[in-house]
């Protein structure tokens, strides 16, 4: 299995980015770790860099511990693994509820219980085969937003082996939430980067933030107060060779998608993160009648 490496980075401050009724600080304090399971490094230079570190390390962490499907107590882990969560976060019921109108609005091509179809070929092709079409039709029976229910007091399936998945919302969702806590601390500018980024406020030059795409030779987008997703279905592949991608379509049950990365500007990271994994499975026509007032970039 293949994957594209990515570095969670944080970059914002008073020496990193112009300062706004800040005084002045001894210079830029860095902290790395791991993060979202991968590298991450945060570089502030700010009068309260250690405290904002911190809250953004523990916000990281938090979510995780909602919506990781490799940690075994998390809140998401419990839900597949029982059926029901009883006293839900709020934060899984609000990207819940983000799902649900992303789901409407793509027609089923967003779909977080895509996680059965998604195990099916992790399985197969570990196994050194594929999906036949009766395990793939018994997979659809367990796929479907329909099969979900959820409110401040719990969330459920309706049937056993429906399994959820936020791995194509949740990087967004997390840079907005980090974002955020920074906003609320009195940092205007900062540029959030979890794989999927949201920035804020300008730039150290003052002008809107230059983000460079993946396998984009152009000269990138601008950001101001606005977020950028991408996906690639060969991002990550089942097989050794690399041609097998890993974006299934919840809709049919099959492997492959209409284009190689797509890449979405929208007012939130989580929405952005969300309708770029749709439309790598939607046609033209259809990606222009979802996408609203995002911006859409395909190749």
């Amino acid at each position: 299995m293949t994957t594209r490496r990515r570095v969670l980075s944080i970059l914002a401050g008073a020496a990193v980015l112009p300062a706004i009724g800040a005084r002045a600080s001894t210079g830029p304090t860095q902290w790395h770790g791991i993060a979202l399971g991968a590298e991450a490094r945060i570089i502030l230079d700010h009068p309260n860099a250690d405290a904002l570190i911190a809250m953004a390390v523990g916000e990281i962490q938090r979510l995780e511990n909602i919506f990781s499907l490799y940690q075994s107590d998390s809140q998401l882990a419990r839900l597949n693994r029982d059926g029901v969560l009883h006293d839900p976060a709020f934060e899984m019921i609000e990207l819940l509820s983000i799902s649900s109108a992303l789901n409407a609005r793509t027609h089923g091509a967003f779909d977080p219980t895509v996680q059965s179809l998604w195990s099916l070929y992790a399985h197969e092709f570990s196994a050194g085969s594929q999906p036949d079409d009766a395990q793939i039709l018994d997979a659809l029976k367990l796929t479907g937003w329909e099969h979900v229910s959820y409110s401040p007091a719990k969330v459920a399936v309706d049937r056993p082996g429906v399994q959820l998945t936020m791995n194509g919302i949740a990087q967004g969702y997390i840079a907005d939430r980090v974002s955020r806590i920074f906003r609320d601390n009195g940092v205007q500018d900062v540029l959030i980067n979890t794989g999927e980024i949201a920035a804020l406020g300008q730039a150290p030059d003052g002008n809107a933030w230059q983000v460079l795409l993946d396998n984009n030779d152009g000269p990138g987008i601008s950001l101001l107060n606005r977020a950028v997703a991408t996906s690639a279905p060969l991002g990550t592949t089942f097989d050794g060779a690399g041609v097998v991608g890993h974006i299934i379509d919840p809709r049919t049950g099959r492997n492959g998608a209409n284009w190689s990365q797509v890449s979405v500007v929208a007012d939130t990271a989580a929405v952005a993160d969300g309708l770029s994994t749709a439309f790598c499975m939607m046609e033209r026509a259809d990606i222009g009648a979802a996408k609203g007032n995002a911006e859409v970039l395909l190749q």
